[in-house]
């Protein structure tokens, strides 16, 4: 009666086991079909947005103050203002601001900026006085700058990204390589080629 006993509670021990490790199996595979087809969703999201952004020309090398001061807050400004977009590049772009995400005055998309927020940074080029300290700071990220300075042309993003580099360093306490970075990851003058991350953002 004893080895009886044994052997259904052997057999209840493996029959569990089994089960869990089933368990595990199929919750392993769930996780990693969802993440897959999350992923994939995210992929088919930024090529639809690429393919209405590569073609947008309200972004150019032309428009400085004026320009943006004559939209509409409710208009957005779209596409490269230099060379044609990369959707490579753009991607690894959105990527690497998503490390920004919690500062909301950081423009999540470079190639997709509100009429609003460009003006509100402008405002940010003109009204904030950077003091030597700091200067020196804005200075520094000039010289770590892929472009040695905000952008690759002096257009309105070149001014904004100004602005918003100020705003930054005064209410954010950002250092050079943050600015140098951020400026980086958000150039909007379209082309090739590969982002590169500092790795001094906050957290």
């Amino acid at each position: 009666m004893s080895k009886e006993i044994k052997i259904k509670k052997r057999t209840l021990f493996i029959s569990l086991a089994v089960i869990v490790l089933v368990g595990l199996i199929v919750f392993s595979y769930s996780r990693t079909s969802v993440y897959t087809t999350n992923q994939d969703a995210d992929v088919k999201e930024l090529e639809a947005k690429f393919a209405v952004l590569s073609k947008a020309n309200t972004n150019s090398c032309g428009g400085t103050f004026n320009y943006v001061a004559s939209k509409s807050p409710d208009q957005r400004i779209q596409g490269s203002c230099c060379g044609p977009m990369n959707f490579h590049r753009y991607t690894e772009q959105i990527e690497a601001l998503k490390k920004y995400s919690k500062y909301e005055k950081i423009p999540s998309d470079p190639y997709d900026v509100s009429v609003e927020s460009a003006q509100e940074l402008l405002s940010y080029q003109k009204e904030i006085v950077l003091s030597n300290e700091q200067q020196v700071i804005y200075d520094e990220a000039s010289g770590l700058s892929h472009e040695g300075g905000p952008c690759c042309c002096k257009c309105w993003h070149w001014y904004a990204y100004e602005g918003l580099a100020k705003y930054l360093i005064v209410e954010e306490n950002f250092t050079s390589e943050q600015i140098a970075e951020v400026w980086d990851i958000s150039d909007a003058c379209g082309g090739s080629g590969h982002v590169e991350g500092r790795g001094h953002g906050h957290t």
